[in-house]
Formats: structure tokens, sequence, C-alpha cells
């Protein structure tokens, strides 16, 4: 475990003796403590609410107990009495219980009256931690282990780093990751909402709809470009493709399910067995391979009320698919042709991003032999074109290994998107056949992937990516005319008739407000360009323009403003 880690999670105890101090021993049972990217939390199970305005004595409590340096002392102890030990906390005897039967058991103290359940490491004494940049941000509900049917516990979060400074900075960031939250924006700029008939279900309003299909217009061309097809696969479909499949088994209690003339249907979590039966329509030849067939399938989970976050994690999605039928022979040839696309969709928005590799889970459908070839060809499409990756042991989909993409953001941010998976399973349950070049019937290799991962996630990201301020070519709104005044809403209402024969989405201000009033209101809305039109404008035929990166021109010709606009529409320039 590195450095900063372990001073985390010996601050994770901290937090509990500061937390057992203020409230009393005996009124609080702890759970759980870890560390996590950010810092870490300890959840309580305690009668008495924590609230926000308890925070800072609870920060005021753990700077007392760091600036004693007790020791940390560790324990081992046997299984017997490790559970006479905890006897009146059980949550530590159920975790106690689930330890393997040869399992060391040890327990940590901080000072004389403290002892938690743990394997640490920690550091030697809490004045260890002294110089250490720590705050007690929040506290929320959590699920004992996450699940929504136990006992909602008390989670109090603290933000954790190596120096004050570290600190500090983090901060500065969370803070305008505050000001970039895509729920606020996406109100603020009139793209969605999510109302409470339809929790985790996004309503798109006019902007949000040109924004989102901006994207799929792109997403389109390139997919063309590419040589994919495009189909639409029905929303619900029975019982008996999802048992082939293996959803039904797998995934049931995160799907839609109901019934119709006592024939069991689920609304589709995902478009994979409609692909399915979309290449069993017809005969297929080895000539035909790389099949690639792409999909915006919209697709239904159900996930539960508390996961739900704006359109980051929703019920309802469109999912960017494609299913790529092909040879053994042509598996990293098409792994580097999905890699290489994703290289082409993402760079238009300057992200980076990381490669995993997610191998078989525990829970998984095949032989064995085929998840190692599987794993293989994956590993030599990344090693052949250079791609840096990390194993993410045993997380891959129940029927093969996948590559995650995350992107990182303008802040640094890393977000879970882009994902391809090898598939040598569900040809095999579906019966998927080709002819081969001897007449003979094979079987096709299959890949399963997604560019975006989700529109609205996508979209959600570069929200916050932007804060708001999207590209020329991706903005609902390119261009606001304003009128100075109320004699210039004819030579206003040319210029915007003008723009809009052009095809570039414009808005008409004529109101009678004053001229700063409605200049101020288009920059909060972010639009690009603001042309502004009063008496000398008119005269001269010319417009002056307001924009981004403090652009204030006058005296412009409005026809090379307008070349100008298309060409960084047409190339999709970042401005």
């Amino acid at each position: 475990m590195e450095e900063l880690q372990i001073k985390r999670h010996s601050l994770a105890h901290v937090l509990a003796k500061a937390v057992q101090n203020i409230f009393g021993k005996d009124k609080v049972l702890l759970t759980i403590g870890p560390a996590i990217d950010n810092g870490l939390y300890y959840d309580f199970d305690i009668e008495e609410q924590i609230t926000e305005s308890m925070l800072p004595k609870i920060q005021k409590e753990m700077a007392q107990i760091i600036k004693k340096g007790e020791k940390f002392e560790r324990r081992e102890v046997s299984r017997e009495d490790a559970l006479k030990l905890f006897a009146n906390n059980t949550y530590k005897v159920e975790l106690i219980n689930e330890l393997p039967k040869d399992a060391v058991i040890s327990t940590y103290t901080l000072g004389e009256d403290f002892v938690d359940l743990c394997s640490g490491p920690h550091v030697e004494h809490a004045g260890k931690l002294q110089s250490m940049g720590f705050k007690v941000e929040k506290v929320n509900g959590a699920y004992w282990r996450g699940n929504e049917k136990n006992k909602m516990l008390q989670r109090v979060y603290v933000y954790a780093f190596n120096t004050k400074e570290e600190l500090a900075d983090y901060i500065t960031k969370i803070e305008e990751a505050k000001k970039r939250d895509h729920r606020k924006l996406g109100k603020d700029l009139g793209l969605f909402f999510i109302s409470d008939y339809a929790k985790g279900m996004p309503f798109f309003l006019p902007k949000g709809t040109v924004l989102k299909n901006q994207l799929i217009d792109f997403w389109r061309e390139k997919h063309r470009k590419a040589g994919y097809v495009e189909i639409e696969t029905p929303m619900a479909m029975n019982r008996e493709l999802w048992e082939t499949s293996g959803h039904w088994h797998y995934y049931k209690d995160n799907m839609y399910t109901f019934t119709v003339e006592e024939e069991d249907f689920a609304i589709k979590p995902m478009n994979c067995p409609g692909g399915m039966l979309f290449y069993k329509e017809n005969l297929h030849s080895y000539k035909e391979f790389p099949l690639r067939v792409a999909e915006l399938g919209k697709v239904h989970r159900h996930e539960a009320s508390g996961t739900l976050h704006g359109l980051l994690r929703v019920r309802v999605f469109t999912q960017d698919d494609a299913h790529i039928f092909m040879l053994p022979s042509q598996i990293e040839s098409e792994i580097k042709n999905v890699l290489n696309l994703v290289d082409e969709l993402y760079s238009v928005f300057k992200f980076n991003y990381e490669v995993e590799l997610s191998t078989m889970p525990e829970s998984h459908i095949g032989d064995e032999k085929d998840w190692a070839y599987a794993e293989d060809a994956l590993k030599s499409a990344l090693k052949s074109l250079g791609k840096d990756y990390k194993i993410n042991p045993g997380d891959g989909a129940f029927y093969g290994p996948k590559i995650d993409i995350k992107i990182k953001d303008a802040l640094g941010r890393e977000w879970q998107c882009g994902t391809i998976q090898l598939d040598m399973q569900l040809p095999k349950k579906f019966k998927l056949e080709y002819t081969d070049e001897n007449g003979q019937k094979q079987e096709p290799v299959m890949i399963h992937r997604v560019v975006y991962g989700s529109l609205e996630r996508m979209i959600g990201v570069l929200t916050e990516h932007f804060a708001g301020a999207f590209p020329v070519w991706l903005s609902p709104v390119q261009v606001k005319v304003i009128s100075l005044t109320d004699r210039n809403q004819s030579y206003a209402k040319e210029v915007f008739d003008s723009l809009m024969a052009e095809g570039i989405r414009a808005e008409l201000d004529v109101r009678s407000e004053k001229v700063g009033y409605k200049i101020r209101e288009a920059l909060m809305q972010k639009i690009p360009y603001l042309i502004i039109v009063g008496d000398e404008e008119e005269a001269n035929k010319t417009i002056s323009l307001r924009g981004r990166n403090n652009l204030n021109e006058t005296g412009v010709n409005l026809a090379e403003f307008v070349k100008k606009i298309k060409t960084q529409i047409e190339t999709r320039e970042l401005n």
C-alpha cells in the first residue's frame, strides 16, 4: 500500500475515534472506513443525526487526536477472541464470520480507549499525520454494504492529502467542478430536465435535442466512413431471447419486465440480442467479413434510486452500440480499427484517455481456453498500437474480456465511456454461422463496442468538460443577433435571416430592453457569438461582434463573418 493510502487509512481510524469521542463510545457502532481516491470515509450506525453543522467539531476533534500523537498498535487475535471483542457490533461480527478459516485476524488500537477490526497497515502514531491536509467535507446516507435492503448508515467523508497545499489545490478543483455541474448548467442552458414522474429518465428540451443530434450526426458520419451499416432493433423482446443470451439469469434484477398474453417480455437493457437476431436473419459468407453493424439503441436499466446522478447515471439512455462479426484472423485488425475510431471521435473534443483490460470474472460463461485466447488477442492489439494499459482482473463482461476506455476532462477527472468487448460466447449461444472458403459452416467471432458509451452520459461529460461553453459546431445557439435600439429591429431581422439562410443556428433579440441587459443574458447562455447592430452598423451594412476570448470588434463585414463561422462549424474547431 502506498504511503498516502496508509495515511488516509490511518486517518479513517482517527475519524472513527473522533466520532466516538463526540457522541459517546456506547452510542456509536463502527462499520467500515476505507481510503478512497480523494481521502476516506467511515460509515457509522448512530441514532443521533450527524448534521453538516457538526462537521467542524469533528474536524477539531480529529486535530486534537493527531496532536496527542497516540500510537497505532496492531494485535493478532483468534477468531473466538475477535468475536468476543466485537460481540456488541453486528457489523464487525458479520465481517469476521466471512473471513476465510485460515485468515489472520488483527485489530488496531489508537490510544487506550479505541479499538477497531483492521488488517492495516497504519502509520506508527497519529502524530505522523500532522503535516497532512484534511477536511471533513460532508455526511450522507449509505446502506450497509451498498445493499438497499440493509440498514441506512451515516457516511462521513474526509478529503485528505499529503500536504495542506495539495488539499487547497483539490478544493479549488472541486469548487470549479461545482460551477461545471451538468445538472445546474443543464437547467440554466435549457438542455434537459428530469421529472419525479420519470426518475432517472431525462427529458431533452429543444436546445438539448439540438446538441444531442449534433453528436449523432458526427457519430454517423464517422461510422459511415469506417464501413458500418446502421440498424434499429425492437425496444422489447420476449423472455426466451434473454434466456438464450444469458441476460435473464445474469441481469434480470436490472431489467424492466412485463407480460403480454401470458408471455414474458423485457425492455432491452442492452442491444446485443437484437444484433444477434439481425445476423441470423440471413445466410452469411466469409467474404462479407468483417461485418460492422451499428445501432443507436435506447436501453432501460433498473438502477437503484440512490445511484442516479443527472445524465451520468440514468435508467434510460441511448447506447451507441456496434457489433462486428468477423473471422478469428481479423480480431487484432478490427480491435485496432475500433481504437482508431475512438481516437478520431475523442480527438475532436481534445480528450485524453487511459485504457484498462478487464479479464474473466468469477461468474462467466464459456470455456476458459476461449477466454485466454480472447484476452491474448486484446493484449496483442493494444501492444501493436503502442497503447499503455493496466489489467483490471475479473471485471470483464460475463461473456468475454473487454477494453475499458476512460477519458479525462478539462479538470483531469476520469469518466468511463467507451468499451470494446471481445465475445466468443454469444455466437455459440445463438448458433451463428457463416460459410468459409471451403463451403463449410463455421462460427464467427464478435466484438461488442461503444464509443460515446451513452449519448446522455457523454452530454453530461461534455457539459462539464466545456463548462457549458460548447464549441461552435455543438452549440445549440451559435449566434445571437441583438438590436441596439427599437429603430434597428428591421436591420437586426435582416442579419438574422441571412444567418438562418446559411444554416447557422441563430436567435434574434429585438426586445425593448437595455442592450447591456440583453448582452449579459446572452453571455449567461454561453452563446459563442453575439452580433450587435445599431445606427452605425445599419448605415454601413456591417455588424459588431462580441464573443469568447474577449472578442470585441466593430465594422465587421457580415459575409466574412459567415464564412469564418461556417469554417469553424465544418472543421469542428474548438474555440
